[in-house]
């Protein structure tokens, strides 16, 4: 292809895939590589508004400085704003726990972002190529990927738009070599100590042996499997939505309808994603199934537990080792619980809530400062309507309380007897009779 036909087949592409907005900044990762600065030089051809950002992320010292500097004046010979950051970026993975490359990562995008907010960019354009795309499906194969690994680089996700994967590696290299430009080489990229780089030096080379349009093969794959991830997609929503409900911010996935489903295993991996919960916890789930109620298990930020016949999901919420203290003139806390207090002189006219979460007490038996904390083993209370006390472990036991809401239940407390297991009962010796005159109305939100 020549010049021409290079810079329309882009035209075309951005025309037709991503539509690109000319009445806005679009912001260039320039990193002084051979496919940022086809990209910055294409964008700008196009007759784009174009501000070039480039990363130093100083691990590889003098190297690193040269990019900086070339990637500048790359962007004075095209005339285009440039930006650019330093990165403590071996310092950030060892806080983070991650790898290097998942912190250069993690980095650009970051800042990248904060650099479209302050321009009002309408995009960020970054320089992947078909090349890329293929060795991204390759190398998710050999992870271990499902569906959407295999479908490639795609061309918009957010703000971050792609325009050159219509072309390959050896386009990009013909259109700089016929636009004079030059562009700088990283020698770690023939260095074949990183994963991605033993599949473009050595496993795409042998495939090409196989297969010489093995690109063209892999690139139309990973489309037709894109295709088949939209249809996918669309049908496990409307499976998803029948056997699951969501109630007072907590996901239920009825068992039985999770296993009469096709693929069970696949269903409830697509229903936990958004959730946290990793692949290798899957058959756990599976045979929590046909355990008893009370089981559960964990990701980063939610908790699954077995209640009879479903799984319920909801964000980790179990209860604060805090001892709370409260004054006698408080009317109302938000921490650990909410609550709010009034003292009401009894009327006739006044009436008991029959709510479990308004507790009522006689104001005379009630001594403060009253206090909150979490239940603990050996716990005793009289539940009102009862005459001897009980373990609050016997109570949560016939209540049929499952292990989660044990783990968040929060006991009230005056001169160290529990006078209300918040939000379900409290305790007999405090309640409300014949001789009481002042009312302490206690409403919890739950």
């Amino acid at each position: 292809m020549d010049l021409s036909e290079i810079t329309l087949r882009v035209k075309q592409f951005i025309d037709s895939r991503i539509h690109l907005d000319k009445t806005m900044p679009v912001l260039i990762g320039l990193s002084g590589g051979a496919d940022s600065v086809a990209l910055s030089d294409i964008l700008v051809t196009l007759g784009y508004r174009c501000i070039a950002c480039h990363c130093n992320f100083q691990l590889r010292g003098d190297e690193a400085e040269r990019d900086m500097v070339f990637a500048r004046d790359m962007a004075q010979t095209l005339n285009i704003p440039f930006r650019s950051v330093r990165f403590d970026t071996e310092m950030y993975a060892s806080q983070k726990h991650i790898s290097i490359e998942m912190a250069c990562r993690e980095l650009r995008y970051e800042w990248f972002e904060e650099q479209r907010k302050k321009i009002g960019a309408g995009a960020i354009a970054i320089a992947h190529h078909r090349d890329d795309s293929v060795e991204t499906v390759l190398l998710n194969l050999i992870r271990g990927t499902g569906i959407s690994g295999l479908t490639g680089i795609h061309p918009v996700n957010g703000y971050i738009v792609r325009p050159l994967l219509c072309l390959s590696r050896k386009d990009i290299e013909s259109y700089l070599s016929l636009r004079g430009l030059p562009y700088i080489t990283d020698r770690t990229n023939k260095e074949d100590i990183y994963v991605r780089n033993k599949i473009r030096l050595q496993v795409l080379p042998l495939l090409e042996s196989i297969n010489p349009s093995v690109y063209a093969t892999i690139e139309r794959t990973a489309s037709n499997l894109y295709e088949t991830e939209q249809l996918y997609r669309f049908v496990i929503s409307s499976i998803i939505d029948e056997i699951t409900e969501h109630k007072d911010n907590e996901l239920h996935i009825e068992i039985s309808r999770l296993f009469a489903s096709p693929s069970p295993r696949t269903l409830l991996f697509e229903i936990l994603r958004p959730f946290g919960f990793l692949p290798v916890q899957l058959d756990e789930i599976l045979r929590m199934a046909s355990a008893i109620s009370g089981k559960y298990i964990l990701s980063g930020t939610h908790i699954l537990l077995k209640d009879r016949g479903f799984f319920i999901v909801k964000e980790k919420d179990v209860c604060k080792n805090d001892v709370v203290v409260i004054s006698e003139n408080v009317l109302k806390i938000s921490y650990p619980v909410k609550l709010e207090f009034s003292r009401i002189n009894r009327t006739s006219e006044y009436e008991i809530p029959k709510d479990a979460c308004i507790a009522v007490f006689d104001a005379d038996k009630v001594s403060f400062p009253l206090m909150i904390r979490c239940w603990k083993d050996g716990d005793r209370f009289i539940p009102f309507g009862m005459k001897g006390s009980r373990k609050l472990s016997d109570y949560f036991r016939d209540k049929k309380f499952t292990l989660y809401q044990k783990q968040k239940a929060y006991v009230l407390l005056s001169k160290n007897e529990i006078i209300w297991v918040i939000g379900e009962r409290t305790s007999d010796k405090f309640r409300v009779d014949g001789k009481t005159t002042h009312i302490l109305e206690i409403k919890c939100e739950k």
